[in-house]
């Protein structure tokens, strides 16, 4: 009995440690300078970014000098220092004001960083922050029923996804039996005219003057309702470089994604198949490429606290274009010993646990849904287009049985 209370104490300590080693995960650290009040005196070190807090660590010693939570912000604000150094003070509960100066890569880029974590906490609902205690058998439940129907939904999707692959095969296959029955009804032809026809040669048309096959149609291969969107989170966004930002908004949608500016104007939409690559730098910060030859790369970072949620989705829709970079893999390493916790998305652990309500399993469980619909009313329309094409090649080739026999 004692070695059981001991195992669940161990268990619960180990749980409790991994949690807490999730939400320090540093989303971001900037080089910087910190204004030590009492000593009146700027000191170098480093400002570093988590999920709940800020900190600033010496580079002489390493000793943190300053540590407190986001939720404690009252107020960030851009301001100068003796009305030359550019800097960001950040006023606390309390009336503790914090002076940073010389920002590296720049000020604004690290204002907006900062500005957009503390906001999504405010944001968030009140008991995101706060440590909840007491039974959580039902949560438990709730949380190994939700993940059970997210895999199966997923294992549903990559069944669709096989069979949808399987549906395209057999229209290019189908495709070329037209192709192929159409130089036999030349050569057929050729056959059935007269020697002396002299214009036989004319029979070969070339491909540009073929005419398109009735009741198929050039676009039957795109899903229906393609601009659906399976999620929208604010981020912040930087193009090419790291020291240029701006806010603004990342859309998923069914058939690719689109970067907006906070006028909601549209910064560039990625198709699903022009992406390249993306790379997870870490549970908050992504980027994305598309290549091009002879000309310059399009690719865009983006940081978001509400990354987690869209990760999963991405890698449903990009899971061969994906790349795990060391700190996301780190993470993703890192496991729960509850099965009711190892069911919790990895992608959520710096963003909530499994005590926290459940939309981002749901939001993902709509996201797949919502996939798994379009890709099914695209397999419709190409089933549909499988059914008269295979009709006109069974029609075509009695007709040119028919020919044959009459040329025997």
């Amino acid at each position: 009995m004692r070695a059981a209370r001991r195992g669940l104490h161990c268990a619960g300590a180990e749980a409790q440690t991994q949690e807490q080693m999730s939400r320090d995960i540093c989303i971001h650290a900037w080089p910087c300078t910190y204004y030590l009040e009492p000593e009146r005196r700027w000191v170098a070190g480093q400002l570093s970014l988590t999920l709940l807090s800020l900190r600033f660590m010496t580079d002489s010693t390493g000793e943190i000098l300053v540590s407190f939570p986001l939720s404690s912000i009252v107020e960030i604000k851009k301001e100068a220092s003796h009305f030359i150094f550019s800097s960001i003070t950040i006023l606390e509960k309390g009336h503790a004001k914090h002076w940073f100066s010389s920002l590296q890569p720049s000020r604004n880029v690290v204002f907006s960083i900062i500005e957009h974590f503390w906001r999504e906490l405010l944001l968030s609902q009140p008991g995101a922050v706060a440590d909840v205690s007491g039974p959580r058998t039902r949560g438990k439940e709730l949380t190994g029923l939700m993940a059970g129907s997210q895999k199966r939904l997923e294992d549903t999707a990559r069944v669709l996804h096989h069979q949808g692959q399987q549906l395209d095969s057999v229209m290019r296959g189908l495709d070329k039996m037209e192709s192929d029955l159409e130089v036999a009804d030349r050569l057929l032809t050729e056959l059935e005219s007269p020697a002396w026809w002299p214009f036989s040669s004319k029979l070969w048309k070339t491909p540009s003057e073929t005419k398109p096959r009735e009741g198929v149609s050039v676009t039957s291969c795109e899903p229906f309702g393609k601009e659906r969107i399976l999620i929208k989170i604010p981020a912040i966004i930087s193009h090419r470089t790291e020291s240029h930002v701006k806010p603004g908004r990342l859309t998923v949608l069914v058939s690719g994604l689109e970067i907006h500016d906070s006028s909601s104007l549209l910064m560039h939409r990625f198709e699903r198949e022009d992406v390249d690559d993306i790379k997870v730098h870490s549970p908050y910060e992504i980027s994305i490429r598309q290549r091009f030859i002879g000309k310059p790369d399009v690719a865009y970072r983006l940081i978001s606290a509400k990354m987690p949620e869209v990760i999963p989705i991405l890698e449903m829709q990009f899971s061969k274009k994906m790349e795990l970079l060391e700190d996301a893999l780190v993470l993703r390493s890192t496991r729960t010993s509850s099965p009711a916790e190892k069911s919790c998305s990895v992608w959520h652990a710096g963003y909530t646990d499994c005590r926290q309500p459940a939309s981002p399993f749901l939001r993902r469980m709509k996201g797949l849904a919502l996939e798994a619909e379009s890709e099914l009313e695209r397999q419709d329309e190409a089933l549909d287009g499988i059914a008269a094409a295979v009709d006109r090649a069974t029609l075509t080739i009695d007709k040119h049985n028919r020919r044959m026999k009459r040329l025997t």
